[in-house]
């Protein structure tokens, strides 16, 4: 087997399971008598002169913290040089040039890119940074809107936390006859919300993918059988003729019927903790399958989970799969996103359990 030099490099938004993907990346190299670059604050490192790298091997990253939230390496700064600022600076092509160089500079047989849909999505815009290299992506996310696979490094754990959360509101809610309307993270999708919703039994979920009715949802808190209860909102969600934080919204509607109520922030509780085993697990899968496409001379793919089987699809397939949208901080980039669909099994379990999730799916 032919020795190569990979490098390794988390972007984008933080969560729990980075640190395990790196670590499971570290003992399959070392396996395969690779050695392991580690790429320090994501593209803002790699922009640096020269990039700022650390070696990684078995002896620099023990196992048994690769359970702990957040990337050893580091997603990147705020106010630095990036896509974004060099985007508005119209100083686009000089940074993607500066990328390119630094890529060559480390002299990397490969690229493994640890990214969300933001990140997966430049990558596959500005393929020319990494022509002289492999590039195998791994999705990671808490939003879970990737297309094409099944599910996201982060995800889980970001569940599980949410669900932590409000298993602590829901005894004092109880205590004084309240409603708590808890504002999820997600973006504009809603599966972070969904999924914890239904865990916590939640009296409704409000999620940017399904119409509501506020009148409806006071209507079927007022009919509930108890006085108390959690109301999940995702932070994509928007109700004409107000502002502000969407649980805010709700929250000021629910005090105008006479419905006591709190809101709650979960904020980035949500994006860390220690990873759960889902989670570990999919990273191991998620790594091996990387490693795999890089002894196959694989290239601009990316890592996925479907039905059970671990794969690799082309950028190109993840960005045509996706419902594709303006980049919301790259002036002329694009995304590819996920949402809930309508016809996602969850939608349905949870109108079976009596939660209030809306009148109509878009």
């Amino acid at each position: 087997m032919a020795t190569k030099r990979i490098g390794i490099m988390t972007t984008g938004g933080d969560c729990s399971g980075l640190n395990t993907t790196i670590q499971r990346l570290i003992d399959g190299c070392t396996k395969r008598k690779w050695s392991v670059v580690g790429i320090l604050d994501g593209t803002d490192g790699l922009y640096a002169n020269p990039a700022r790298t650390i070696k990684l091997d078995t002896h620099t990253f023990d196992f048994e913290n690769s359970r702990l939230a957040g990337s050893i390496l580091s997603n990147g700064n705020a106010g630095t040089t990036n896509f974004e600022t060099s985007a508005k600076a119209g100083k686009l092509a000089a940074y993607n040039k500066r990328l390119k160089k630094s890529l060559h500079d480390l002299n990397l047989d490969a690229l493994v890119l640890i990214g969300g849909n933001g990140s997966l999505s430049l990558a596959h815009l500005y393929r020319e940074i990494y022509n002289d290299l492999q590039l195998v992506c791994i999705p990671k996310t808490i939003d879970m809107d990737i297309p094409l696979t099944d599910k996201t490094i982060g995800f889980d754990t970001a569940v599980q936390q949410l669900v932590s959360y409000c298993d602590q509101l829901i005894m004092t809610a109880r205590s004084h006859h309240r409603w708590f309307v808890v504002q999820s993270m997600g973006r504009n999708c809603g599966k972070l919300a969904l999924h914890a919703g239904v865990a916590i039994n939640a009296n409704a979920i409000l999620i940017p993918e399904i119409k509501f009715d506020v009148n409806n949802l006071i209507k079927h808190i007022k009919q509930s059988a108890k006085d108390y209860g959690i109301i999940m909102v995702a932070e994509g969600i928007s109700i004409r003729g107000h502002s502000g934080k969407p649980a805010d919204m709700i929250s000021r509607a629910l005090n105008n019927a006479n419905i006591a109520n709190r809101t709650a922030f979960p904020e980035h509780i949500q994006r860390a903790g220690d990873t759960v085993a889902t989670d570990r697990i999919l990273a191991s899968g998620f790594a091996e399958t990387a490693l795999n496409a890089i002894e196959n001379n694989e290239t601009f793919v990316m890592t996925a989970l479907q039905n059970g089987e671990y794969k690799t699809v082309s950028l190109n397939e993840f960005f045509d799969a996706g419902i594709p949208e303006k980049d919301p901080k790259i002036i002329g980039a694009m995304t590819s996103n996920a949402y809930v669909e309508p016809n996602d099994t969850l939608l349905q379990t949870a109108t079976d359990m009596g939660i209030y999730i809306g009148e109509k799916r878009k």
